[in-house]
């Protein structure tokens, strides 16, 4: 393994040493209660959270991701999960603001858990990674540039979080796959 592969695998080992596994099952509890979820993030953010919100939906889970025309109006039971990696987003925190004023209750992914959007959650579950926020000057620790290192650890945080639920939830991988796309 050359040294990029390993120093990008190391440092999201890292991150998973450092982040605290009783708010990821808190986290997966508020999943598993929740009537309805929706999703929202920017950029490759984005990408990870659809990525969740595929694996929610293939464990009939009652999932929306903002933007899509299906999208119903959050409210009391619905769970609003962002992804605000660098603890600031615009359209994050009026997302945030509406989900709330709807009833709705909010979760918030970040690597800076004293941003903006985090004072809007009700839950904010820590990624401790670097991201755009932090990736300048004598904070730039990581070799993988801006907020990869975030945007790796959500994917493989999702994961995990995936296989929670499926024990939480007792839902076994054939559940699963008969829920899954016939039309690719």
């Amino acid at each position: 393994m050359s040294d990029l592969y390993a120093g990008a695998v190391q440092e999201l080992g890292a991150v998973f040493k450092k982040i605290d596994d009783a708010a990821v099952d808190k986290a997966v509890a508020m999943i598993a209660s929740a009537r309805a979820i929706t999703v929202y993030g920017c950029g490759r953010e984005r990408l990870q959270l659809l990525g969740l919100a595929m694996r929610l939906f293939h464990m009939g889970r009652p999932v929306a991701v903002v933007g899509d025309v299906t999208t119903p109006p959050a409210g009391p039971g619905t769970l609003f999960i962002a992804t605000v990696g660098p603890g600031q987003l615009a359209t994050a925190e009026a997302l945030l603001k509406i989900a709330r004023e709807a009833g709705a209750t909010t979760m918030v992914l970040t690597a800076q858990p004293q941003g903006r959007a985090c004072k809007l959650a009700d839950f904010v579950l820590t990624i401790p990674a670097q991201t755009m926020a932090d990736d300048q000057g004598a904070n730039a620790k990581s070799v993988l540039p801006m907020g990869s290192l975030f945007e790796g650890a959500l994917f493989i945080l999702f994961e995990v979080m995936v296989l929670k639920l499926k024990t939480v939830m007792n839902i076994g991988v054939e559940d699963m796959r008969a829920r899954h796309t016939n039309l690719e």
